[in-house]
């Protein structure tokens, strides 16, 4: 029960930044940002796959995350872990997009990278710990 929890408290985190950014793509606003660099990385053709803002399949992977956190049993905990490290191979990738082909980092994107590598680990420490479907 602690693990699913601390998996609903940290996906509300990752609900608040990734709302918020999606918030500022389509208000067309920078984010609010002590380095300058996350509305040059906001604006990348990183920021959106398939013509959609990373910052709103964020959002929509969070809120998934939340919701197999408040259903017992091994396949919400499976799913919820599929979904943890695919959402912290995705922040990888943006990661090395930010800083090997963007040249710069986005405080946002850092927030966010750390709060889904923490929820990829709890998601997969959830595994090893629910019971088994009946």
């Amino acid at each position: 029960m602690r693990l699913r929890a601390a998996i609903s408290a940290l996906s509300l985190v990752g609900v608040g930044v990734a709302a918020y950014l999606t918030y500022t793509h389509y208000a067309n606003v920078a984010p609010i940002c002590t380095s300058g660099a996350c509305a040059k990385v906001q604006h990348s053709s990183y920021a959106k796959l398939l013509g959609v803002p990373v910052a709103l399949l964020g959002l929509i992977a969070y809120a998934a995350l939340l919701g197999t956190a408040g259903i017992r049993g091994a396949w919400s905990a499976l799913a919820g872990a599929a979904l943890g490290v695919a959402g912290a191979a995705f922040a990888g990738y943006l990661l090395w997009a930010q800083v090997a082909r963007i040249h710069a980092t986005c405080l946002w994107c850092l927030g966010n990278d750390a709060v889904v590598l923490a929820l990829a680990a709890l998601c997969c420490a959830r595994v090893l710990v629910e019971p088994d479907v009946a």
